[in-house]
Formats: C-alpha cells, structure tokens, sequence
C-alpha cells in the first residue's frame, strides 16, 4: 500500500525542495533567455532555438547525454543503471528543456501518439485519444483531477473542455508549466486549471485529495512505477480512478536480443528514459501500490487500417488535411533529418544556440526507435489501464 503523509515533507525536506525548485527556474530561464518572456510565447520555432543562451545549451546537452556512458545496454555496469536511477528527475527535466520547442514544432502541444480513424485528421485523432481516456475513467465536472506530468498542457486543456472538470497539471519542467499556464488563460481555462511544479515520485500533494488522475505518456520518466503509482494512489480520494497510457515494451520484448536491446537504448536516450520497463511490470506495480484494475489493454496492438506511428513511417497518403501533410512531412525519416541537416547549417552560421543540432540528432534517434520498437511488435507507448482505489482502502 502507499503510505500516508499527514504532512506533506518535514520542513527541512521542504527547504531543500523549495532550493531546488529555485536553482531549476535558474537554470531553465539562463537556457530559453528571451522565450521565457509572454511577449515570445508565440515565437517561431527558429526564433526560439536563436534566442537559446549561446554558452549553456551545449552543457545541457552534454550533462543530459553523460547519463548513459554506454552505447549498449548489455554492457552497461550496476553502477551506471543505478546512478541513471537515482538522477531520473534531472534527466528527464533537462530533456524537456532541451525538447519542448522541437515537439511543439513538429507534433503539437499533445505530446502523446494516438490512433487513427480513416479520413480523421490528425488533431482530432489526438483530441478523441484524450476523450477515450477521459470517457472511461468517468471524470464528471465536479470532480478534480490530477495531470500528472501534464507537458505543455494540451490534454489537460482538451479533457477540461470535454469533461467540464477541473485540471491540476503536476510538471517537473518550469519551461513546460510556463508555457501551459500561458495556452490556458489563451483557451479561457485559467479559472478551471491550475499548474503545479512538482516531482510526480514526491507529490506535494496531500493525502486523498482528487477524484481522479491520469497520466498520459509521461510516468515512463520515474524511477521505479511503484513510486509513482503509489503516489497516485495517495493522492486519490477512496473510491479515485487512476487513467493512464504507459510507455513499455510488450510480451514480444527479448531481452536478450541484441536488436531488441538496442531499440531500448534508442527509446531511453532520445526520450529522457532511465530504464524500460514490461507491461508486467507495469501491472504488478499497480497491484502492489493496492489499485484494482478494471481495464487494460495494448491500444496499439489492434487491427487499425492505418497504424498509430503512420506520421513516423511516413505514409503520406493516411494524411487527411492540409496540416496533416505538414505535420508527416516533418516527422517522416527525411523529414526529421532535414530538420536537424537545417538546425546544424543554421548552428553553423550563428543563426541558432550551439546545441541545437545535438538536440535535433537525439529526438532523430528516439523516432527511429520508436518506429523499429513499434513495426516490431516490441513496444508501444499506449497500453491503456484504468485501475481505482478501493472505496475501503486505508493509507
């Protein structure tokens, strides 16, 4: 079971986290320089790689990738994994600082993938995957529901419309909370939205507190799934529902594939990941926190005529709007590698923060994994649950 916190952290817990807090906003304001600012919020996506601090975004870039010292996991030593482990929190904030700007050009404000209907734009498609979690974890508008590592906000925002309820966005990324709290007041969900800055294995949150929460692609990040499912579990009020759709690697997973073993280290680097785990794991976990679970499933294990990671392929004849075209244009194999041959000529010309092609060559390496993991049969980034605290539970 999660154990209770009848207050949040001791209070000098809590002026350590509170000085932490501090030194990330530092951090994260001296690398986007000007982008912090509402006057940039709008920025192109050149303008903000340009307005990037020109020292400090190649340190970022390298203490990010200094996480994983070995290029194959099979040799990798206890040590390094464990030391991966215990830094999950700044290696996943330092990759989102480094990756925000590139996914909102490329896929949105939705940083999750979906799937698709024939003739169904590609936003809508995102939107209904949004509503489909929403829909079966039941959240009414009195309820209040927790986002846990909610991005830049785009699913908290398209489930407040939808639902009618209240949504706490939890992030560990300044950059991101900004930005969200910036697309709410602009949907007119400043009063029905809030955004929290918070470590998702440590919520300051207290005890039975929310109806509901939910996470969508972004539990993948923690150090252990039990730390953050019982943190989940904590937070619900008895009776709560918990929705997710989890990052893992499926039954076909061969750990002792040299091929498969290399996708992972694909999927963990180019996507700020300490380690990969099952979809037993990730099971188990549920039920060790104490949740029940009432449905689960592979969302992208299905017979769907056109595949979930179709923008990666580069299947261009499934696009079904002038956007869409856009959008698998710049996320197909050529596309992502004229992106980063565009950002390395504009690095070397002084047009963008040095960096900046590192950055794009990272997400480049994540998408292939994705794709490869994903053609496989080996990985998905959509096993759906929805599990719910018993009414009877005691913390």
């Amino acid at each position: 079971m999660a154990p209770s916190r009848t207050s949040i952290t001791p209070a000098s817990s809590t002026a350590l986290i509170t000085q932490r807090n501090q030194e990330d906003l530092a951090r994260s304001k001296t690398l986007h320089g000007h982008t912090w600012d509402d006057a940039h919020h709008q920025d192109s996506f050149l303008s903000k790689l340009n307005k990037k601090d020109r020292g400090f975004q190649s340190v970022v870039v390298d203490k990010y990738l200094d996480n994983w010292k070995e290029d194959r996991p099979e040799l990798e030593s206890d040590e390094d994994k464990a030391q991966r482990q215990t830094s999950y929190k700044a290696a996943a904030n330092s990759f989102y600082d480094l990756a925000t700007d590139f996914y909102e050009y490329a896929w949105g404000t939705s940083f999750h993938f979906c799937r698709f209907h024939p003739r169904e734009p590609f936003h809508q498609a995102i939107a209904r995957h949004e509503h489909y979690l929403a829909a079966n974890m039941g959240i009414q508008p009195h309820h209040r529901v927790l986002d846990i590592g909610c991005g830049v906000g785009g699913p908290a925002r398209e489930i407040g419309h939808f639902t009618g309820a209240h949504i706490t966005g939890l992030n560990n990324n300044d950059y991101q909370i900004a930005r969200a709290k910036r697309y709410a007041v602009s949907a007119g969900l400043d009063k029905r939205s809030d955004f929290v800055k918070g470590d998702f294995m440590n919520m300051p949150i207290d005890d039975s507190s929310y109806d509901a929460c939910y996470a969508i692609e972004a539990t993948v990040h923690a150090s252990t799934l039990e730390g953050v499912y019982g943190e989940a579990y904590r937070i619900l009020k008895p009776g709560g529902v918990f929705g997710c759709y989890e990052w893992v690697m499926t039954d076909k997973y061969d750990p002792t594939n040299a091929d498969h073993l290399r996708i992972v280290r694909g999927l963990e680097v180019g996507n700020g990941i300490a380690q990969m785990l099952t979809v037993n794991d990730c099971l188990k976990a549920l039920k060790t926190v104490g949740f029940t679970i009432e449905k689960n499933m592979d969302m992208g294990e299905t017979d769907d005529k056109i595949k979930w990671y179709y923008p990666l392929e580069g299947d261009i004849r499934q696009a079904n709007a002038f956007w869409d075209y856009l959008t698998v244009l710049r996320t197909t194999t050529a596309g992502r590698a004229a992106t980063t041959y565009m950002v390395r000529t504009l690095e070397s010309l002084g047009l963008v923060a040095p960096g900046s092609a590192k950055v794009s060559t990272i997400l480049q390496t994540a998408a292939d994994a994705v794709l490869e993991g994903a053609m496989l049969g080996i990985f998905t980034p959509m096993y759906f649950f929805v599990a719910r605290k018993p009414l009877a539970s005691s913390q």
